[in-house]
């Protein structure tokens, strides 16, 4: 590839960061880096009816935790700002004159209204070479009504000038070829009536003065990128236009059609990177962070949605990941959104994570539930749950009983495997626990004790140990019975010892 790449991610700011822009930052941030080149955040704002307070700060919030940290954009500097569109209103008008006084665009005067009642006395209505004549715009007015009225301020907004029968082939480095009709295309509007510029318009120009290299964004842009092309052609850039790449669709979990928000909340899974606060709660959503996510997992699992290295390898650090990557490795089908293989990612990376950092990840979840443990003591604990657990608050759910005493028994267990000549033996392993030094309490030692009891009691290790697991935990799941001992301290053991004794014989 010639010359430094440079791409852009351009979220507009009207609500939680879908978790399929993600992918779109993702691969984004994966070729810039690949190639030593720039991963630029621009801020599509200038829809000022659909924009909602605090979405800006949730797209770079939503963008840090995942560690893909843009080289420009707000407030991050660079030297071609300003990344926000609502700041750059006089370019677009600028270049809108351009396409003026090029005879490529006109300006258009039709009200909302006309136009809404040419589309109630024709469903398949369309702005273009074929109506245009007959609308309210200054190729069909006379020259001196078009002048008159802008000088009178009538509100209006410019149009692309369609010309019919050219065929616009775009080379996508996704799709290939794809060819386009300019007969089959509207006149968009470029510069709305507010002043703004609208998508299309705002996005060429930018993209041109930010010297992007590669639009790679998803999918439903492709017919977008018809008008595109023709804009690049009517400012006189094609030779410098980027490549474009539009990525597969994230599909819902039963591939049947495009995931969307409200998957997420139907099917109570995250379908966003962090939580998203509204005013509304219907349009609160909850994120892969605070499901439980690792965003490192979580970028593993969107690589894979879209993009196949080719090979068996699955796990990809970030690093591995920008190795590996290539445009021309990303599928043209949609890729099937399965939670469950984000959580199988998410078991990977928490089985790899060191138990420091682990329990720094854990300790706000613990100290929520009112426990405050030793640094060490925590960090025994991750150690022995670090493989039982697919998401973070499965330390706290799964393994509660290391810092509360035990809520209920496995009743069915119990009854299945506790029988009244059992007693004497329990009560005398407890007995025998509480003459162990405190200081000498440690696992191979507490199972030292029960090995011989069992053996001169004459009991198999199948009719004690999984009474002795649920007596401290409730459950027969859980990390090994004698390192689980350990780490909850003789005190405990013995305590719950008895008042396993004491229930087991009320469970016959």
């Amino acid at each position: 590839m010639m010359g430094p790449i440079r791409v852009r991610f351009a979220p507009s700011p009207t609500g939680a960061l879908h978790i399929g822009g993600v992918r779109t930052a993702l691969y984004n941030y994966l070729l810039a880096k690949k190639y030593q080149g720039t991963f630029i955040l621009r801020i599509e704002d200038t829809d000022q009816v659909r924009y909602v307070p605090g979405a800006e700060a949730y797209i770079m919030e939503a963008l840090r935790w995942c560690g893909l940290m843009p080289d420009e954009g707000p407030g991050l500097g660079g030297e071609f700002g300003p990344y926000r569109q609502s700041e750059r209103k006089a370019i677009y008008a600028r270049y809108a004159q351009e396409l003026l006084d090029k005879g490529q665009a006109y300006y258009a005067f039709d009200t909302p209204e006309a136009l809404e009642q040419q589309r109630e006395q024709d469903k398949t209505f369309k702005y273009d070479a074929a109506t245009r004549l007959r609308l309210r715009n200054s190729l069909a007015l006379p020259e001196a009504e078009t002048v008159r009225l802008l000088a009178e301020g009538h509100p209006h907004t410019i149009r692309l000038k369609v010309t019919p029968g050219q065929t616009i082939v775009i080379q996508d480095l996704v799709r290939g070829d794809v060819r386009f009709q300019s007969d089959e295309l509207d006149d968009k509007v470029m510069l709305k009536a507010d002043g703004l510029p609208t998508y299309h318009l705002a996005n060429i120009v930018d993209d041109h003065l930010m010297q992007i290299t590669h639009v790679i964004r998803g999918e439903e842009w492709l017919p977008s990128t018809a008008h595109h092309v023709l804009l690049y052609r009517a400012f006189g850039w094609e030779s410098e236009m980027p490549q474009f790449a539009h990525l597969p669709l994230i599909l819902k979990p039963d591939g049947k059609g495009k995931l969307s928000k409200r998957d997420g909340v139907r099917l109570g899974i995250p379908v966003f990177p962090i939580a998203w606060e509204d005013e509304n709660p219907e349009d609160s959503f909850t994120g892969f962070r605070e499901f439980g996510v690792l965003p490192e997992a979580l970028l593993n699992f969107l690589a894979f949605l879209g993009w196949n290295p080719g090979t068996e390898q699955e796990i990809f650090s970030l690093d591995e990941l920008t190795a590996a990557f290539s445009i021309e490795k990303i599928g043209k089908a949609g890729a099937r959104f399965d939670l469950d293989k984000a959580k199988w990612f998410n078991q990977q990376y928490i089985q790899a994570t060191d138990v420091v950092t682990l329990a720094r990840m854990v300790r706000p979840m613990i100290e929520a539930q009112g426990h405050q443990p030793a640094d060490a003591w925590l960090e025994g604990f991750c150690a022995l749950m670090r493989d039982r657990v697919t998401l973070l608050p499965d330390f706290w759910e799964k393994g509660y009983y290391f810092f509360e005493p035990v809520r209920e028994y496995d009743v069915k267990n119990v009854q299945k495997r506790w029988k009244p000549e059992l007693r004497a033996g329990f009560e005398q392993l407890h007995a025998r626990l509480s003459d162990v030094a405190g200081s000498q309490w440690q696992g191979p030692v507490v199972q030292e004790v029960v090995n011989s009891l069992m053996q001169a009691q004459n009991f198999k290790p199948g009719e004690v140990l999984p009474l002795l697991r649920i007596a401290l935990a409730g459950t027969m799941q859980g990390p090994a019975v004698f390192e689980m001992m350990a780490l909850l301290g003789q005190t405990v053991c013995l305590q719950r010892l008895e008042t396993a004794i004491a229930s087991f014989d009320k469970m016959e």
